[in-house]
């Protein structure tokens, strides 16, 4: 399902108009953004989809593909995602 299809899906479902629904989505993600942009340990719930958390992950040695060279690669934080056990559930039904 692309954008597109979401809004669309979104729209039919609710009394929201398209341009809502599409200013719904956008804020949906700006507040997802600001919250993972706390750093380790800030997460973000969605009800039956799941758990959108930050991971560090930490430094370490790899190569340049081109070269071979040895390279450091620095402590990051990472997305992470969990998905509710109604989703995992709803996957595994087909």
């Amino acid at each position: 399902m692309n954008q597109k299809e979401l809004i669309a899906a979104v729209t039919a479902k609710t009394d929201l108009s398209i341009g809502q629904t599409k200013s719904l989505l956008k804020i949906l993600g700006d507040v997802v953004q600001t919250e993972i942009q706390k750093g380790e340990g800030a997460e973000v719930t969605l009800p039956g989809i799941g758990k959108i958390s930050v991971k560090q992950s930490p430094a370490r040695i790899g190569r340049n593909p081109a070269t071979g060279a040895e390279i450091s690669i620095p402590a990051r934080n990472k997305p992470h995602f969990s998905a509710a056990k109604a989703l995992k559930d709803a996957a595994m039904s087909n």
